[in-house]
């Protein structure tokens, strides 16, 4: 059983930061790319931030230059550090992760439960 726990969701000014954390537990072989989804009521859901297991980064074009993601491969976290926030990211946010139970079984995406940001003042 594999689990994503995310936090660090909440209420925000406009220009003002948050940090999102997603942490998978369970029987975890190994994790490939993790990463930051959002959907906003009557919208599509969207691709914010992505990592690979080896750094590499992935942003939508929205949050260049605002936000960044990173991982502690150690701790099996992801995060996603916003900054400079508009109402316009007000939005469900869900973590997605790849990862491998056993190698037998190979890859399986998992998402989290998902954590509500809102920017508002």
């Amino acid at each position: 059983q594999v689990q994503l726990v995310e936090s660090g969701g909440g209420l925000v000014q406009p220009g003002g930061s948050l940090r999102l954390s997603c942490a998978a537990s369970g029987r975890i072989f190994s994790i490939y790319g993790m990463g930051w989804y959002r959907q906003a009521p009557g919208k599509q859901r969207e691709l914010v931030a992505a990592i690979t297991n080896r750094g590499s980064t992935n942003y939508g074009d929205s949050v260049k230059g605002r936000f960044t993601i990173s991982r502690d491969n150690a701790k099996n976290t992801a995060y996603l550090q916003m900054n400079s926030l508009n109402p316009e990211d007000t939005a469900v946010y869900y973590c997605n992760v790849d990862l491998v139970v056993q190698p037998i079984m190979g890859r399986k995406n998992y998402w989290g439960q998902g954590t509500q940001v809102t920017v508002s003042s």
